[in-house]
Parts: structure tokens; C-alpha cells; sequence
């Protein structure tokens, strides 16, 4: 999926209430029209002490309301057409004032108006509080936000960090690609809610010496997007990443290692707390059986050197055979012959699902081709055997998995 369309066919209204975090909202909307939203921003007086309409009606492309008296309604009743019209209301910045009358039922301006009169079961109230420490931490606020909670809006952050005031700690606004993220992983069917996930990402490196090692081409880029697809559809992750320098997907438990024992040594103690377990990472199957002190160095020397090597531990077979194992889902890097090698491995690992890919086509790249193994059948995915973006493919593998853990569990 495109990073046009992850929104496409939302309308989105967002609320900007008091705060130098406005400035952030600018940034907000241009991402979210660049993500095929469609936003109509509604702000209070006091947001435009902060940033003026006339830039959010730039960003937007929509006229911004101000005022429940706002006379370019036919009727008069911007709060009752604005969340009519809305897919989701999202409130940011979201001061501590303002908390504070959604939490009352305040309707003494359009925009506590519009969150008060606003469908509760088809527009959805999210709200990223944006303020000072001091403030955050009160007890009056974390009242309000724990009510707030329980009427049903989604808290997003707050973030923590430098503050404009010269302070430092929670209460910063989340910032506008953080906000993008959540609101598009709001969107996402919740299919994996309950679970818990441990996936591995990335390559492994096997030291020779100081500064040589053995390694592949994995990007970790799969295992990433599959770490937040999985985290989208409700489930909790923990990815276990060897040495690549992505992110970490929003919500994700995050665990760095190097080498094929060090993975090892981390997800068997996990393994038996989650209840599915990808094994995405393209782990090195051998290393050398001793790592040198100092660098080799190859001044003076007339032979190549040379080392000898010794297998890595099976990490996905090792979890398979566990007394209670997690649904095990294998992942097989080929360079030929997809099917024939993965239905092997398939039986090998003694393993429910295998999802192969063409590693010389994949590595590094955004997109990828896959291909479902099981004990009686195949599937391609994307169906009509193209490529598709990573993410995409992640999310779809979702809704496969969540699939096969239903009827496992009824079976």
C-alpha cells in the first residue's frame, strides 16, 4: 500500500485547542492529506492565539471553523454536520483545559460542542494531550484522562522529552509522524487482539574478528513490517532484531542482538509467553568456531586464511519442539525452487505454516512476492502472484494467521 493510500476515502477532523504544540498540527495535516485523507480542522480561540486559520486552511485545502454560529452552514449547526460528516475526531493538541470540559460535558464553544454531539458508535473521539509536566502529572488531570478513557476516547500519549517552557519530561505532544501511525493502526481491524507475538527481523552477524564477520543481505524490512502489522491488528509484539537500522514499529517491544546465539538465547526464555511465533529473521546457519582477538591482518601473509566453522543452533526448531510451543510460523529465503524447499522445511521443522520468498529478489527492497506452504496446500500472496508492498503483504499475512489460529482453536 502506498503511502498516499493509507488513508484514502477517510475524512478526518481535527480539533486544535490551546497550545505552542499547534505548531506540530501543521505538519500533522500535511501528512494526513498526504495519506489520502481528507481533513477538515475545526479550532478554538485560543489555538488561534497559537497558528492562524489561514495556515491550516492552506494545508487542508478547507475552510476552518471557529464558531458554532458559523454562518456558512445552511442551518446553522456546524457540531451536528462536522461529526456527521467524520470518520474519526482527533484532538491535537489537546490541552489540559480542554480535557478537563470533554470530561464535564462542556458545550460552551464549537469544538467541546461538536465532541459532546458527535455519533459516539460511528465517529471516534481521539485525543493527544499536549502540556506541562507539572500539569500532566496533576492528579486533577490524570483523573479527567482516566474518565476521559472510560468514556470511550482513545488517549494518544503523551510523549516525553524537551518542553517550551525549558522543562523536561511527559506531557509533549506525540509528534505528527507518531500521530499518523496510531491513527492509521486505529483504522486497522483488531483480528489478533489477545495474542501475543514474538518475531524475529533482520540477519544475524557471526564475528571472524573484530571487524569481519558473516553475514547476509536481509534488510529486517519483512520482519519490521510484520511486527507492526501485527501490532495494528490488536496483538501484543516483541521483536527480536539483528543488526539493522530501522525503527521501531510504534507499540513494539523491541530486543537487539547480533549473532545467531545471541538470538537464540533471547527468544527461547520468550518463547512460551507468546502464543505465535514468527521466525522472519535470515539467521546465519554457521559460524566460525573461534572469533580472532585482533583483526587478521594480511600484511607479510602468501595464504589466505582460513577458519573453521560450526553450526549455529536451530532456533525456529528449537522453539517448535518446545513441550507447549507457540503456532510457528517459518520463513524460507530461497534462491529456487520456492515450493519444493519450503514444503521441506516445512516438514523439517515440524511446523505449521512456511512462508517462502525469492531472497535475491527481496533483499532490501519495499516490495516482496510470497508464498504460504502448509501440510496440504499453497497460496500466493498477493493471489494473482505480483508483488506488493511489504507492509501490505504483512497485514494480509495477518488476516491469514488470525484465520488459522481460529480453527485451530476450534478444531
Amino acid at each position: 500500500m502506498s503511502e498516499r493510500s493509507e488513508l484514502q476515502g477517510k475524512h478526518i477532523v481535527l480539533g486544535l485547542t490551546g497550545g505552542i504544540a499547534c505548531y506540530k498540527s501543521a505538519e500533522f495535516v500535511r501528512l494526513l492529506t498526504k495519506a489520502g485523507a481528507t481533513v477538515q480542522v475545526v479550532m478554538t480561540e485560543a489555538a488561534e492565539a497559537f497558528i492562524t486559520p489561514v495556515t491550516m486552511q492552506a494545508l487542508s485545502g478547507r475552510p476552518v471553523v471557529t464558531s458554532q454560529w458559523d454562518a456558512r452552514e445552511p442551518n446553522n449547526m456546524a457540531h451536528i454536520n462536522l461529526s456527521r460528516e467524520a470518520d474519526a475526531i482527533v484532538l491535537a493538541p489537546a490541552s489540559a483545559d480542554f480535557i478537563a470540559r470533554l470530561v464535564q460535558g462542556r458545550a460552551d464553544e464549537l469544538l467541546s460542542l461538536m465532541c459532546l454531539a458527535r455519533p459516539r458508535e460511528t465517529c471516534p473521539l481521539l485525543v493527544a494531550p499536549a502540556m506541562n509536566r507539572e500539569m500532566w502529572s496533576h492528579p486533577a488531570t490524570q483523573r479527567n484522562v482516566a474518565q476521559l478513557a472510560q468514556d470511550g476516547a482513545l488517549i494518544l500519549g503523551p510523549g516525553c522529552g524537551d518542553q517550551a517552557c525549558g522543562e523536561v519530561g511527559d506531557g509533549r505532544m506525540l509528534e505528527p509522524e507518531e500521530l499518523l501511525a496510531d491513527l492509521i493502526a486505529f483504522f486497522q481491524p483488531k483480528v489478533l487482539r489477545g495474542h501475543r507475538l514474538l518475531i524475529t527481523a533482520g540477519p544475524t552477524f557471526e564475528p571472524i574478528d573484530p571487524v569481519r564477520g558473516i553475514t547476509n543481505h536481509s534488510s529486517g524490512k519483512m520482519g519490521f513490517a510484520l511486527a507492526r502489522a501485527a501490532r495494528e491488528a490488536g496483538a501484543d509484539v516483541t521483536l527480536v532484531a539483528g543488526p539493522v537500522h530501522l525503527p521501531t514499529p510504534r507499540g513494539v517491544q523491541r530486543r537487539n542482538v547480533t549473532t545467531a546465539q545471541q538470538m537464540y538465547d533471547t527468544v527461547l526464555p520468550l518463547a512460551a509467553e507468546h502464543d505465535v511465533f514468527i521466525a522472519t529473521a535470515a539467521v546465519a546457519d554457521w559460524r566460525p568456531a573461534t572469533s580472532a582477538e585482533h583483526k587478521i591482518k594480511k600484511e607479510g601473509k602468501k595464504t589466505v586464511p582460513s577458519f573453521e566453522l560450526t553450526e549455529n543452533p536451530d532456533i525456529l526448531a528449537a522453539v517448535a519442539a518446545l513441550p507447549a510451543p507457540p503456532y510457528c510460523v517459518g520463513f524460507a529465503a530461497e534462491s529456487e525452487h520456492l515450493l519444493e524447499h519450503a514444503r521441506a522445511k516445512l516438514a523439517r521443522k515440524k511446523i505449521p505454516l512456511i512462508v517462502g520468498n525469492l531472497g535475491p529478489a527481496t533483499f532490501g527492497r519495499d516490495d516482496n512476492a510470497l508464498l504460504l506452504v502448509d501440510a496440504s496446500d499453497h497460496q500466493a500472496l498477493p493471489p494473482d502472484g505480483s508483488r506488493a508492498d511489504k507492509l501490505t503483504l504483512a497485514r494480509s499475512l495477518m488476516q491469514e494467521l488470525a484465520q488459522r489460529l481460529q480453527a485451530v482453536k476450534t478444531a
